[in-house]
C-alpha cells in the first residue's frame, strides 16, 4: 500500500485510510491488503496503483492488458 493510492482511493470515494471499528483498523502506506481489480488498474492507468504480489493474485477474470499491468508491477516474482 502506497499514501498515494490510499489519496487516490480516498479521492474516488473508497477511503482505505479511515479506521472502522471493531473490524477495520484503517490502512497506512507499507500495509498489505486485497485490492479491487478494476480500480487498481484504474490507478495503474493514472501512474497511482502498488507493487502487487502476483502469486497472491487470481488473474482469472481480469483482460490481457490488465494481466500486463499487473505483472508490470509485481514484486513477488523471479
Amino acid at each position: 500500500m502506497t499514501q498515494e493510492f490510499l489519496d487516490f482511493s480516498q479521492a474516488q470515494g473508497n477511503d482505505l485510510s479511515t479506521p472502522y471499528p471493531p473490524s477495520f483498523p484503517g490502512l497506512q502506506p507499507g500495509d498489505k491488503w486485497c485490492l479491487c481489480a478494476s480500480r487498481w488498474f484504474e490507478a495503474f492507468q493514472l501512474g497511482k496503483a502498488p507493487n502487487i504480489f502476483a502469486k497472491a493474485t487470481n488473474i482469472a477474470t481480469l483482460q490481457q492488458q490488465q494481466i500486463s499491468a499487473l505483472l508490470s508491477k509485481a514484486i513477488d516474482l523471479a
